[in-house]
């Protein structure tokens, strides 16, 4: 069930019966055939515990599940879509970047102090975007959102690559985070004052990283 690319900020997935994915609310823009769509009371893929999860992470991003036979398309706040194609690996993305995936996918959430020790609580209080995130592992196909479009940048155990905060969509496979201070980095390139954060990923992988630092 891939999603195709209509412009870039809208996206079209093919459904079939037996089959069936899940979105955000709201997301839904146009569709053909008979489809439905209910809200999902279930936290996606993961069940019970995702949904728990959620709450206790504090994210407010409803999901709606579409099942039926036909085309859908999505698309939310104008926002640019970029497509993630999964072969058994995990993503990992906040969850009000998600504006679609493949139900086929597991989703879960993981507690950011996991990944990159107390550097990972602080993260995600200088983000914003709380100190959990969501998992999709599997074979499938997700679709998130960013301002300004997405560029996926290659992670290597000898090139790490270092990411402002705000500007971090999601990344896959084997990485480490840990956030980092420079010291005058926003005031010598003009931007700010005072201490800046960089969000430093390890390990093999990509990072998909926006084109703007402005949140959704």
């Amino acid at each position: 069930m891939p999603f195709t690319a209509l412009n870039p900020r809208m996206v079209e997935a093919r459904i079939g019966p037996g089959q069936r994915m899940f979105s955000q609310r709201g997301a839904m823009l146009a569709y053909r055939g008979e489809v439905s769509f209910t809200p999902n009371i279930q936290g996606g893929q993961g069940g019970i515990g995702s949904m728990i999860g959620r709450r206790i992470a504090g994210e407010a991003t409803p999901l709606m599940t579409v099942e039926g036979s036909g085309t859908v398309m999505f698309g939310h706040g104008g926002h640019h879509v970029h497509v993630v194609d999964l072969t058994g690996e995990t993503l990992y993305v906040e969850a009000d970047r998600l504006l679609a995936f493949d139900g086929s996918l597991d989703q879960g959430t993981m507690f950011m102090g996991s990944q990159g020790g107390v550097m990972g609580m602080v993260r995600g209080q200088v983000t914003g975007q709380g100190l959990f995130t969501t998992t999709l592992k599997g074979v499938g196909s997700a679709a998130v959102m960013a301002h300004g479009g997405v560029i996926e940048l290659p992670i290597t155990p000898q090139r790490p690559v270092h990411v402002d905060p705000q500007a971090y969509v999601a990344h896959r496979g084997e990485v480490r985070n840990k956030l980092s201070t420079a010291l005058g980095w926003r005031d010598m390139v003009g931007r700010g004052s005072g201490e800046a954060f960089q969000l430093e990923l390890s390990g093999q992988g990509t990072v998909y990283v926006q084109a703007s630092e402005e949140k959704l």
